[in-house]
């Protein structure tokens, strides 16, 4: 019961940390991008699904394959897919995810998270001795 204690207070210590802006001294590279799709315009025919969607999921399984995406879901609200993305930057990301054929054909945009290491941790890392 007292080392629950313990991961509990850790819990609360550590939520205070993440609870407010990053600081200059504690800046946090970007390693990943989260980039969230939604469609855009209406939705697609089926002609456009079938002469399109084979090209998109050969370019989106290529990017994968050359470590460009590391990971892929499907969103269980049905409302498109989500990518983890090898990228340093959101530029980098829409340079990736952008040219795929859904996006040249205006059907498909993401919202970009940046990604990076939990690198507050080292405060809580460093107290130990």
């Amino acid at each position: 019961m007292r080392d629950l204690s313990r991961i509990f207070a850790l819990g609360f210590f550590a939520a205070g940390l993440f609870a407010g802006p990053v600081s200059a001294q504690t800046a946090v590279p970007t390693t990943k991008i989260l980039a969230i799709s939604h469609a855009m315009g209406a939705p697609m025919t089926a002609e456009q699904r079938a002469a399109i969607m084979p090209h998109e999921v050969h370019d989106t399984v290529n990017a994968y394959l050359s470590g460009k995406i590391d990971q892929w879901y499907f969103q269980t609200s049905g409302k498109g897919v989500v990518f983890i993305v090898n990228a340093s930057s959101i530029e980098d990301a829409k340079t990736i995810l952008e040219k795929f054929p859904l996006g040249q054909a205006g059907l498909m945009g993401f919202d970009y998270i940046p990604l990076g290491p939990l690198s507050p941790l080292s405060i809580i890392n460093n107290m130990v001795h």
